[in-house]
């Protein structure tokens, strides 16, 4: 019975059983906060889009968080580099579309991906076109799969996924800072490398691009005025790699496993570059690691087996020594020189893949593996030269149609001043520059 039990109406009102007695009572739950489908980890559009086997979708800069937290930013579970899956998503005008249908994905699109070829269709094609005629081949390349390759990367009637509110990362406010930031926070930082680059770029400068009349100033005797260019002429690469802003990504395909390397493009470019166009013209495939030495190195790549292998561009270049960049610890990578030992990249992924290749043993006196140990192939993620030479050749090309613009509207002011200049008419014929008011 209600509290109003001795009055006229014996019942219990919807208030008294709401708040007194029971009833459903609103469950306190995070603000839905929906994170668009071409979104990640970092809460932008992704670039090099790549997704787990429960169709989470990453962009490739997931790695150095998988490196430090070994985790997965959404649900917290363990998640290794290896498990990622790159994803081919069609574009056209800046939109993701479904290249089979060519419907055009949004947030209530069902989305899906094969997982043997990275491959991404809307389902409707799937469904129409593998499932219910049970042929199970990937509709662009014809590579067959099974059922459970199909990952779901979006499904509108289950958005839980894509609640920001929810994810691990937001939750427990982690973040991974640039290495370079990180090196930033060591006061030491600044003391130590820039009075270092600052002594550098002025040896530079003054040894490549001044010539000796530069210094006529600080001489006695005057001398004589030179028409000749004093200063060289600066490469196209000086100038290019000053675009290159990201890091690069291969992975190198070996008989013992595949390991996942972060190429620094963006602190050593000329080294960086060297490898991943190596790397696209297949110089790497099927070469072997000819030397190598326990709880220190392993050194291959050249296809003579013995480390007298050429660079891309056939001849030797200027080595690119960083202060902050040294070979130490396990999973560096670096460019065998006569100098110094120059870091140029890391290993973030397949770290048992070294340790399977540390366990072959090698002759004591060449330090030669007795088993083979080969390179079998390799695949570039992320080309940051590729972005570079686009972005410079769409700023040339504007550049060019402003000059053709500029020069245009000078050709129309020169003829309109033309026109200005010359006598005004008044008729035809004889005395047509007379004015008859006159």
């Amino acid at each position: 019975m209600g509290k109003r039990q001795h009055q006229k109406d014996k019942y219990i009102t919807c208030t008294e059983y709401t708040n007194f007695y029971g009833g459903k009572r609103a469950i306190p739950q995070a603000n839905f906060r929906r994170l668009p489908f071409d979104h990640c980890l970092s809460l932008q559009p992704f670039e090099y889009p790549v997704c787990t086997e429960e169709g989470v979708v990453f962009d490739l800069s997931i790695v150095p968080w998988i490196k430090k937290f070994g985790t997965n930013p959404i649900s917290g579970e363990k998640l290794e580099a290896k498990s990622l899956i790159k994803l081919n998503i069609a574009k056209n005008n800046d939109k993701y579309h479904c290249p089979v249908l060519y419907n055009v994905f949004t947030n209530n699109s069902h989305i899906v991906a094969n997982k043997v070829t990275g491959n991404v269709f809307s389902y409707e094609a799937v469904e129409q076109l593998n499932i219910k005629t049970k042929s199970f081949k990937d509709l662009l390349t014809d590579e067959p799969f099974t059922r459970k390759d199909i990952i779901t990367l979006q499904d509108p009637t289950n958005l839980d996924k894509f609640n920001v509110s929810n994810f691990f990362h937001v939750k427990n406010d982690l973040k991974v800072l640039d290495p370079e930031e990180k090196a930033k926070q060591d006061p030491a930082y600044h003391l130590k490398t820039t009075n270092l680059e600052t002594r550098e770029t002025l040896a530079e400068l003054y040894k490549e691009y001044k010539g000796d009349e530069l210094l006529a100033s600080t001489m006695k005797e005057p001398q004589a005025k030179k028409t000749d260019k004093l200063n060289a002429a600066i490469a196209d690469d000086t100038v290019r790699y000053q675009y290159v802003k990201k890091k690069g990504y291969v992975r190198l395909h070996t008989n013992k496993g595949d390991l996942n390397l972060e190429l620094h493009c963006d602190k050593v470019p000329k080294a960086g570059e060297n490898f991943i166009r190596l790397c696209k013209k297949s110089y790497y495939d099927g070469t072997i690691f000819h030397r190598s030495i326990r709880n220190f190195m392993i050194q291959g790549g050249d296809p003579t087996g013995t480390g007298t292998g050429e660079s891309f561009w056939g001849k030797p270049f200027k080595d690119e020594f960083r202060p902050n960049l040294s070979h130490t610890g396990r999973g560096i990578l670096s460019m065998a020189n006569s100098g110094p030992n120059t870091n140029k990249s890391q290993v973030v992924g397949g770290f048992e893949t070294l340790t399977a290749m540390e366990n072959v043993e090698s002759d004591p006196k060449t330090d030669k593996p007795k088993s083979e140990i080969k390179i079998i192939s390799t695949t570039v993620f992320v080309d940051p030269y590729e972005e570079a030479d686009a972005q410079i050749a769409a700023e040339r090309e504007k550049e060019l149609q402003k000059q053709e613009e500029e020069k245009q509207q000078a050709n129309v002011a020169q003829k309109k001043a033309k026109e200005e200049r010359a006598p005004k008419t008044f008729k035809a014929g004889v005395g047509k520059y007379i004015n008859p008011a006159t």
